[in-house]
């Protein structure tokens, strides 16, 4: 219960910048909501994987502006390999405690993961285990719409330059058929229990 904050802890001292790290987190989550791919539950990343991608970058440019670190953000994952994984550190391993990290070599589960982004602080396991061969494709898709943003602006010095890049997808303009599910019950507790359900 406590591996969130670990975590998160790890992370801080993993950047050298970590104002530039927070500024630059703070825009790259905005970005990801806009383009409605900010969404673990539903197959993306959520807060914790934007954080180690973010913090990835920072540690390779230790000392980058936060628009320095958006536009390699961009450039680097756009390019990855997946599923090659994002590591801000070795993987621990602790026979004493004795608990599972993420292997792929041991774990077959863990050969599956399509975009391994793997927590800094033990035990190690890989935080983006929701993304599907789809969601993957989107966020490749948006990764290098970024990319092209600033190849095309070059090095962005003005807030409102950024606004094409965060500008909301258009959900009903980029497709023509959707599916609506409703959810129903006979009273408050069990609608919320089912819709959460329904939901993830």
């Amino acid at each position: 219960s406590l591996n969130a904050c670990r975590v998160t802890d790890t992370i801080l001292t993993e950047v050298a910048n970590v104002e530039s790290f927070r500024v630059a987190l703070r825009a790259l989550k905005l970005w990801a909501q806009r383009r409605g791919v900010y969404s673990n539950v539903m197959g993306y990343l959520g807060g914790v994987n934007w954080a180690i991608l973010v913090a990835f970058i920072c540690k390779k440019y230790p000392n980058a502006a936060p628009s320095v670190v958006l536009e390699h953000f961009f450039t680097l994952y756009s390019l990855w390999r997946w599923p090659a994984p994002v590591m801000l550190r070795p993987i621990e391993k602790d026979p004493s405690l004795d608990m599972t990290v993420w292997d792929p070599r041991e774990n077959p589960r863990d050969r599956a993961h399509l975009m391994p982004i793997i927590t800094p602080s033990y035990p190690c396991m890989n935080s983006s285990y929701n993304v599907s061969d789809s969601t993957m494709a989107i966020m490749k898709a948006e990764f290098e719409r970024g990319r092209e943003f600033f190849k095309t602006n070059g090095q962005v010095t003005s807030a409102d330059a950024y606004k094409k890049l965060v500008e909301p997808f258009n959900l009903f303009g980029e497709y023509k058929h959707f599916l609506e599910v409703e959810v129903w019950a006979t009273n408050k507790d069990d609608f919320e229990l089912w819709e959460g359900w329904v939901h993830s």
